[in-house]
């Protein structure tokens, strides 16, 4: 099998590795039968997720929000903590308007968020 072409098969890969990982560990040498089907099935499954179960990039608005959560910040806290006004990060998280290069470096710098998700 060069590739998982159902969901029956994915499914069944699954559950193989389900079972795998139950005898595999880091001390399992890498020659080790199960250990080399261990890595050959995920492998398999990997590129089978790529195709039908894709993870999109995270939009700033997202992680702003999460970030928000994470530190149990409201918009009026993190207005202050990035030096806008709260009628400015509520149009950010609102995907109403992008932050100014200024605005996004004080993400970067106060809220530890990647340049990458800021710059898309």
């Amino acid at each position: 099998m060069t590739q998982i072409e159902t969901e029956v098969q994915y499914r069944c890969a699954m559950q193989r590795i389900e079972e795998l990982l139950r005898v595999v560990n880091e001390n399992t040498p890498q020659d080790d039968i199960n250990s080399v089907e261990l890595v050959l099935l995920s492998n398999l499954v990997a590129d089978y997720e790529d195709i039908h179960y894709p993870v999109s990039k995270p939009t700033l608005v997202e992680v702003l929000k999460l970030r928000m959560f994470e530190l149990g910040l409201s918009q009026r806290e993190v207005a202050a903590k990035l030096e806008i006004s709260p009628s400015k990060i509520s149009e950010i998280i609102s995907g109403k308007c992008e932050p100014t290069l200024k605005q996004a470096k004080k993400m970067v710098d106060v809220l530890d968020i990647s340049p990458n998700i800021i710059l898309g």
